[in-house]
């Protein structure tokens, strides 16, 4: 077991968080590993979720903000995959869903877990997205956790 899952069994929450999972599907397989980690996270801690896909990582802030205006939400997961081509199209499509994620986190004091991937390549994100490897998904569903966590202490108080 990684240091993110031994440090997500630490967490103790007032009440069960409830995440909106929105996968970018351009890149299935690596999609898939990313949930996995993450589902892993979200088994131990019991949490529950939905599971939502889109087209790709560009549309991604956008579901989430349709997800926020419902108020069912705890936390969101973004989860997916730009690996660089030949032009500029990755750099617009990693830094534009990084900003929007970014907006919506600041806009909706929303609990944010990005686990979309910026690569040079297909080895790097099946590295990064393979929940024996890197973890990624695992590791940004624990991200999107505590700060569910910090949320939830700071209301309390």
């Amino acid at each position: 077991m990684n240091e993110d899952k031994r440090a997500c069994k630490k967490l103790g929450f007032s009440k069960r968080p409830h995440v909106m999972v929105v996968e970018a599907r351009f890149y299935a397989d690596i999609a898939d590993k990313l949930f996995a980690g993450a589902e892993a996270v979200f088994k131990d801690q019991g949490v529950t979720y939905e599971r939502f896909a889109v087209p790709g990582a560009l549309e991604i802030p956008a579901a989430i903000e349709i997800g926020a205006r419902t108020g069912r939400f705890d936390a969101y997961l973004a989860l997916g995959c730009v690996i660089r081509g030949e032009t500029s199209h990755y750099d617009i499509v990693a830094g534009e869903s990084s900003r929007g994620l970014m907006d919506l986190s600041i806009k909706h004091a929303a609990c944010v877990g990005n686990g979309i991937l910026t690569v040079e390549s297909r080895q790097q994100a099946e590295a990064r997205a393979n929940p024996a490897d890197m973890d990624k998904g695992g590791g940004a569903a624990q991200a999107a956790l505590e700060m569910v966590l910090l949320k939830q202490s700071m209301a309390a108080k």
